[in-house]
């Protein structure tokens, strides 16, 4: 390695690095100072995002023998991905000083896992894909049990490893057929050598479909969906936020990827796979989410639903596709991190008081919250002049041109179902009246208000003005090429 590839690693450096700091600062540090362990892990997340900067539109680097790829594809995900665990990290402070877990090893956790989705993105190689994708699951795992004393917490942690375990074990086993079916699991050369023999054999085809069932799990498709309901209801409502937008993410972008530059050659059968889960996933998850009582599962059911949206624009397998894809993936963070930083500030010790009823007249008891809310569920519904209706709108218009009307028209009339879950939320925080006997909600304290105000911003803007977040999009997409 050259001193210009240690550069291209600055930001994984300066996570890594501020983990471990925080993770050796944390038996020293009195129990009164520990929310400053949080702002270190704030810092670290802008200080590898500012690093990034310097990096775009420069020559692609290739690391490793072509293991780690720094090109604008992979600058544009460690972007968001950074954006996410600094905010994340950011809301969480207060929270966790309220739960009593106010310790250094949640942030470096998060830290840790942030490295393991940008390695997910930067990978051109199987073997890197599935050390970034375990970083990131053995960091979330921990992370989701980290209310100790909780049952609930403790319960979706051993469900979340469990099952992942055995994506993970098929993921690998994915890798072993395609490794035994190409002598190679780096990405070009798969692909060279399928240009070069005019097909794949059968081994690797099997292998490319073992490996859509271990991205299914991490992104929550159908049917490998069932751990994300409990998983998000029972982890702490910051952690459930970063599961929510993080791990989905980087399991897209590391998809892409492989897809993209690893299988070209057999882009016929991985989108007649991805169309049939792309159907399931947004018609199960709009359907049982209307049955939700309470928001957190709600919530995991429409991520369900929304990465059959996702799926939609990769089926396309088209420029405007993947760039309706990577814009989706920036407006879907938005709107769920202004949705979830509102009910972590709103409920109460224990994280209780995620129930629909719990919303009842919150329109007049805190107006800030519920028109913020209402905003973002009216975004997630895919509501004109809003982000949300953007990204549906190019995504299903990138279906449409690329031949796949009846997928597109599936996925508008399950946009349809949501409305009736989103707006029922809607209607409990503005027609009925708040129960007498239930404890007012505390004020949103203004650091997370402020986290708030920007996401709303950003949902209004990229509604009204997408044209630059796209075009950021469609220049990162070049690299995949």
């Amino acid at each position: 390695m050259t001193a210009d590839d240690f550069i291209a690693l600055i930001p994984q450096i300066i996570l890594i690095l501020a983990g471990i700091a925080l993770m050796l600062l944390e038996p020293f540090t009195p129990a009164r100072r520990k929310s400053r362990m949080g702002t270190i892990a704030v810092l670290a997340a802008f200080l590898a995002a500012y690093s990034l900067r310097y990096q775009w539109s420069s020559r692609p680097v290739s690391i490793l023998k072509g293991m780690i790829i720094i090109d604008n594809y992979s600058i544009f995900f460690q972007w968001l991905f950074l954006a996410i665990t600094g905010v994340v990290a950011f809301i969480s402070m207060k929270f966790n000083e309220r739960e009593s877990i106010n310790r250094g090893e949640y942030y470096a956790l998060l830290l840790f896992a942030c490295s393991g989705m940008s390695l997910m993105a930067a990978s051109g190689d199987l073997i890197l894909t599935f050390l970034g994708i375990e970083i990131l699951s053995i960091a979330t795992y921990v992370l989701a049990g980290f209310k100790r004393n909780d049952a609930r917490s403790n319960e979706s942690s051993l469900k979340y490893f469990l099952l992942g375990s055995f994506a993970t074990a098929i993921l690998l086993y994915g890798i072993a057929l395609i490794y035994g079916g190409t002598g190679s699991t780096n990405y070009q050369f798969i692909h060279d050598l399928a240009m070069a023999q005019g097909g794949v054999q059968t081994t690797t085809i099997i292998g490319m479909g073992l490996l859509l069932v271990g991205f299914g799990f991490k992104v929550a498709l159908v049917p490998f969906h069932s751990w994300a309901p409990d998983v998000y209801e029972g982890a702490p409502t910051p952690v459930t936020a970063f599961m929510a937008v993080g791990p989905k993410a980087a399991g897209f972008a590391a998809l892409i990827r492989i897809l993209v530059q690893a299988f070209p050659y057999l882009s016929e059968d991985w989108s007649a796979i991805l169309w049939l889960l792309a159907i399931l996933t947004m018609t199960l998850g709009n359907v049982v989410a209307v049955l939700q009582t309470n928001v957190k599962r709600m919530l995991a059911y429409s991520a369900i639903a929304h990465a059959g949206y996702i799926l939609v624009g990769i089926v396309a397998n088209s420029s405007q596709g993947f760039s309706a894809v990577l814009f989706y993936l920036v407006i879907y963070t938005a709107m769920n991190l202004v949705a979830f930083s509102i009910i972590l500030s709103l409920s109460r010790k224990g994280d209780m008081g995620v129930t629909i009823e719990d919303y009842a007249g919150l329109g007049r008891t805190n107006p800030f919250a519920a028109a913020a809310f209402s905003l973002a569920l009216i975004s997630l519904a895919g509501i004109p002049l809003t982000g949300g209706f953007i990204g549906k709108f190019y995504i299903f218009s990138a279906a449409i041109q690329n031949g796949y009307i009846g997928l597109a028209v599936i996925g508008v009339l399950n946009s349809l179902v949501s409305v009736f879950y989103y707006f029922r939320l809607m209607v409990a925080m503005y027609m009925r009246e708040p129960d007498a006997q239930a404890a007012e909600p505390e004020a949103i304290g203004w650091p997370v208000q402020v986290i708030i105000v920007m996401g709303l911003v950003a949902i209004i803007w990229l509604g009204i003005f997408p044209d630059q977040i796209l075009a950021l999009a469609g220049h990162s997409n070049l690299a995949l090429k």
